[in-house]
């Protein structure tokens, strides 16, 4: 089947106001497909080692894939970079109607690789299949009006991004959508890049594809998780949460909320006027608040509510809405407000803030995206930054610091390793083995590493298509590419090669075992015990042909042909690391 062949990348040098396209190698593309697995080879092939995040050498990548604009479900695009939060590799992820923009406007580009600092705040404009710069006087607007400043579809930062709150976000559609956790809002503010105003119509699929991609959609809307998606969305997941047992809440000191049904689906049910937008896979639930309208997330009720003790349904959205149009991540915005009320408990700073206290936990938040006073400047650059400076390690756990979602791994031991081994930072999306486990009497080792390590594989593959998260689990990428004659490998090789390539950089970056981590906040309980999750580890990286630090084994590297790839900063294992025995346990986790 003949499409637009998307073989290249447009180069954007803000300093130098230059816009260059350039081929991407076929090598390159058959190897990592798209998104995640494309961008990370050019980060790592263009950045030098150490590079501060907010440098003007930095990259700053939007990556779709060779489907985008095709694929079942909601289009989505990849914003990829260094981190300033964690200082690892970075891709987050966004829908909505830009990424269907965009894919229109790159015309044969699959992405936009944007480095330099402007002089003065500017914009990037994609149409027609290039981009120019261009002055904007929106410096200082929160993202809702800056979306609605531009004709075109949106992807901006709001006042958080502009300060370099190193949790940041880039957002889009009115600030319903957002590249969240990590900070690439923050790396985008460092560019002095307000925007990206894509033009461009979604793209009509030639009658094969639109065939396949409905046969998918009514095939993942028959599903459980299709069925689910359209009753609750993920505003569901603080009632499963609280139900299994798993729910942080009170700032990480309790497992479980009385007031979670306050704060739920149903609450969210009560009040949405409408979804998002229709169709066999709808959208999230719009509702009306004070300060305009917004689409909760499961996130805004487990992170601003449980995490903050809240049970005032209005008070949570309001806060999660505030969070949208500053541009900040909500998750850990909300971490870093619960580590402050924990601290003033403790009298570590002297701040009045406490728990149900809805007034306090917003003017902390504008204060944080704002960078007005010490407690905020200092939360902005994370929890880890106000550890370092007040104490208080043992309240918000981190790994690679950044703060863990509100899925408590004291009642799921996998989930534990799934956040210790993430690439960006502590992170659900990239395994959820919690999903299972909290509902199997016995796991072992052996059957933990299985679960964590194909799920990482396989979104490594989905997010290289860069597919809807959900409706993507029915796409089978290697029918999808066959039937546009995309030039690929093996699959399971693809995915497995992009997590392979991704830890690569992050131990050039000085990553391993040290930062694969059970943060000390969490080393309580006997599912959790130091001990074992030492075994789990080792268990990991000898799945993954690693050896003993964390680092890729030369064995490996070859078999994914990656030894050619490898430069001479980044440190590898002359063999991976072999255990004597794979220990089961029975998963016996505290009460809540």
């Amino acid at each position: 089947m003949e499409l637009p062949d998307r073989m290249g990348v447009l180069r954007v040098d803000l300093s130098e106001r230059s816009v260059q396209s350039e081929r991407t190698p076929e090598a390159w593309r058959r190897r990592y497909i798209g998104g995640k697995g494309l961008g990370a080879r050019y980060l790592y092939d263009d950045l030098s080692p150490n590079v501060e995040p907010l440098d003007p050498e930095n990259i700053l990548a939007f990556m779709l894939g060779p489907l985008s604009g095709y694929l079942p479900g909601e289009q989505r695009y990849a914003a990829i970079t260094k981190s300033p939060l964690t200082g690892t590799f970075l891709d987050s992820y966004s829908g909505g109607t830009f990424p269907e923009s965009l894919t229109s406007a790159l015309g044969d580009h699959v992405g936009l690789l944007v480095s330099g600092q402007a002089s003065d705040p500017v914009v990037l404009v994609v149409e027609n299949g290039t981009a120019r710069v261009e002055q904007t006087d929106t410096w200082g607007l929160d993202a809702v009006k800056t979306c609605d400043a531009f004709d075109g579809s949106v992807a901006c930062i709001g006042p958080a991004g502009e300060k370099r709150v190193a949790y940041a976000t880039i957002a889009s559609d009115r600030a319903d959508h957002h590249a969240g956790r990590g900070g690439a809002g923050a790396v985008m503010g460092s560019k002095q890049l307000k925007a990206v105003v894509a033009r461009g119509s979604p793209l009509e699929p030639p009658p094969a594809l639109a065939a396949r991609r409905e046969r998918d959609e009514t095939t993942f809307a028959a599903s459980d998780t299709g069925r689910w998606h359209t009753t609750s969305e993920t505003v569901e997941t603080v009632d499963f949460a609280d139900r299994a047992g798993i729910l942080a809440s009170h700032g990480w000191r309790n497992r479980g909320f009385d007031d979670a049904e306050n704060i739920g689906i149903e609450a969210v049910c009560e009040r949405a006027y409408e979804r998002e937008h229709d169709g066999v896979i709808p959208g999230g639930f719009r509702l009306e608040t004070d300060v305009g309208d917004t689409v909760p997330r499961g996130a805004t009720a487990m992170s601003l509510g449980a995490g903050l003790a809240l049970s005032d349904f209005d008070a949570v959205v309001e806060l999660g809405e505030r969070c949208n149009r500053l541009g900040m991540d909500l998750i850990s915005a909300g971490n870093a407000v619960a580590w402050a009320i924990r601290a003033a408990g403790e009298d570590l700073i002297d701040y009045d803030i406490a728990f149900h206290d809805p007034d306090g936990a917003r003017t902390l938040l504008e204060s944080i995206a704002a960078r007005d006073s010490p407690l905020g400047d200092t939360l902005a650059d994370g929890v880890e930054t106000a550890v370092d400076r007040f104490g208080g390690g043992e309240f918000i756990p981190t790994v690679k610091q950044m703060t863990l979602p509100a899925y408590d791994p004291r009642g799921a031991a996998s989930m534990a390793l799934a956040y210790a081994t993430s690439d960006r930072g502590a992170c659900h999306r990239r395994a959820r083995p919690v999903e299972r486990e909290v509902f199997e009497e016995q796991w072992g080792v052996e059957t933990m590493v299985q679960e964590i390590i194909e799920a990482q594989d396989d979104r490594s593959v989905r997010w290289s298509l860069v597919a809807d998260d959900f409706a993507g689990e029915v796409v089978v990428a290697e029918a999808w590419l066959d039937a546009i004659d995309v030039p690929h490998d093996d699959i399971e090789t693809v995915g497995e090669r992009i997590w392979n390539l991704v830890r690569l950089f992050n131990v050039r970056e000085g990553f391993d075992r040290e930062h694969d981590c059970l943060p000390n906040a969490l080393e309580t309980g006997a599912a959790l015990s130091k001990e074992r999750f030492d075994e789990m580890l080792d268990a990991y990286y000898e799945a993954r042909g690693w050896g003993p630090n964390g680092t890729p084994a030369r064995s490996t590297l070859r078999r994914l042909d990656l030894q050619d790839t490898v430069d001479d900063h980044t440190p590898i294992a002359d063999s991976p690391i072999e255990t004597s025995s794979r220990p089961t346990f029975d998963h016996t986790p505290d009460d809540p």
